[in-house]
């Protein structure tokens, strides 16, 4: 990837557009610019009269947010070697560009957003249809804000046939309308209906669980449940992630859209961030709700801290992940113990792994050998992941799987995609999982569950 200093954009596209005659095959080319502080929600709610595939991200740990509108790329895979495929055809595209830069700023330039299912060889498409197994993508525009700054990336494929002043005409036109003052009103959706897919089944699969546990099936296993809401009008994707932002501030936000339904969730648990080579994993296993007074949410967390179950729970992770960091990394470090990870209604044992990744990874290659940890698939991998497409009723989509983002300086950050609703209009699918040992109680783990779909109740449609 050619970085420049940046020109005036109407000589960047008409040096593209002969590059791009020359060549006879297209060029390209990303230009970064630093524009007046802007709101990521205005942006997004504007983008939507460019096109319907808007990508939105949200750091659970500094001020920086993205978000994508439209797409001049899309990465797409599937199947066993999706990660490898993907990660290729990245490179391709990456070395193949030129990007106008006088900032630097990771999360700015060729980058693309999205995410993969979390099981390739699930074969119901329900109600996964508008998503594919694994996509990324490379918007048309990008704001980046970072602390207080904000950055535009407009990406461009210029074709040997494109027209000068078209080009620059239907640029101008576009970025002018992501720009203009929005006076919406953000309201959330008014829940009409709500229903529990199959609750007493689902109950009974994490029994069975324990019974082929103790046979020695495997030694641990997530199970998810579905619950359907519907609402009085399609819901208002952006009031919905301000008001995710607002409540869930410990958690990453996102949001993928894709033929116009959205996957959006506020998830706490990062899969990998990497930056500068640095790379931070983290183990997020085990689970307590919060307390109503200073007092008994104290007890809950010692609790938490000293419970066998979950302290087992939470080790597998930890496990796991070291030592698939330890295959891609050095200077690998992990606290000897967890401690507490609090959000607004639950609280996590936390363990951060962190490490120099080895010269030659990539962050999808990080990913590939974390996705699923324990705490989304179980233990041993292979077996809960089998487990899972044969017992578990639904299909997970992109649930549990991993979404982020990567720039073309090998900077980027995954989450695990729980807390998460797929918005389709009027109607949504929310998402819960719970880990499944040799002693869990099936009513016990419902109620789990139960806690873990209030993140995205209570901004659709209230408790």
């Amino acid at each position: 990837m050619l970085h420049t200093k940046v020109p005036h954009i109407e000589d960047i596209i008409g040096e593209a557009i002969k590059n791009a005659r020359l060549k006879n095959e297209p060029q390209m080319i990303s230009v970064v610019e630093r524009v007046p502080y802007t709101d990521p929600y205005s942006f997004l709610y504007n983008g939507q009269e460019i096109d319907q595939h808007r990508l939105f991200w949200k750091s659970a740990e500094e001020a920086f947010t993205l978000v994508g509108i439209g797409s001049v790329q899309k990465l797409m895979s599937s199947g066993a070697e999706r990660f490898t495929t993907l990660q290729e055809a990245w490179n391709r595209l990456v070395e193949g560009s030129v990007t106008y830069d006088e900032y630097g700023e990771k999360g700015t330039g060729v980058v693309a957003l999205g995410g993969f299912s979390f099981d390739p060889e699930e074969e119901n498409a329900g109600p996964w249809q508008a998503f594919e197994d694994s996509q990324m993508t490379v918007p048309a525009f990008l704001l980046t804000n970072r602390d207080n700054a904000s950055y535009l990336t407009s990406n461009f494929v210029i074709y040997p046939e494109d027209h000068h002043k078209q080009t620059i005409h239907s640029w101008k036109e576009q970025r002018e309308s992501l720009f203009a003052e929005s006076r919406v009103q953000w309201k959330l959706p008014v829940r009409t209906g709500e229903n529990e897919v199959s609750p007493e089944e689902w109950k009974e699969s994490v029994l069975q669980a324990t019974v082929d546990i103790k046979r020695g099936e495997l030694d641990k296993v997530v199970l998810a449940r579905e619950l359907e809401v519907s609402f009085e009008q399609p819901v208002q994707l952006e009031a919905v992630l301000k008001a995710l932002a607002e409540t869930q501030t410990n958690s990453y936000i996102f949001s993928f859209e894709s033929n116009g339904e959205h996957f959006i969730g506020a998830t706490p648990e990062r899969l990998a961030k990497l930056e500068n080579q640095q790379l931070v994993s983290t183990c997020l296993a085990g689970t307590i709700p919060r307390g109503h007074t200073e007092k008994e949410d104290r007890q809950l967390g010692e609790e938490l801290l000293y419970d066998p179950k979950n302290r087992q729970e939470h080790q597998f992770v930890v496990e796991m992940i070291k030592e698939a960091v330890e295959a891609c990394s050095h200077d690998v470090h992990v606290p000897k113990a967890p401690v507490i990870y609090p959000l607004r209604n639950m609280q996590h044992l936390y363990t951060p792994v962190t490490a120099t990744l080895n010269e030659g990874y990539t962050l999808l290659e990080v990913i590939e050998r974390l996705h699923p940890t324990p705490a989304l698939g179980g233990l041993p991998q292979k077996k809960s992941v089998d487990y899972i497409r044969r017992c578990e009723s639904l299909n997970r989509g992109w649930y549990a799987g991993p979404v982020g983002w990567m720039d073309g300086r090998n900077n980027g950050e995954f989450a695990v995609a729980i807390r998460s609703a797929l918005l389709q209009g009027d109607k949504a699918s929310l998402f819960a999982g719970c880990g499944v040992v040799e002693d869990s109680d099936p009513i016990a783990e419902y109620e789990e569950t139960a806690v873990k779909l209030q993140p995205m109740l209570s901004v659709l449609g209230g408790c």
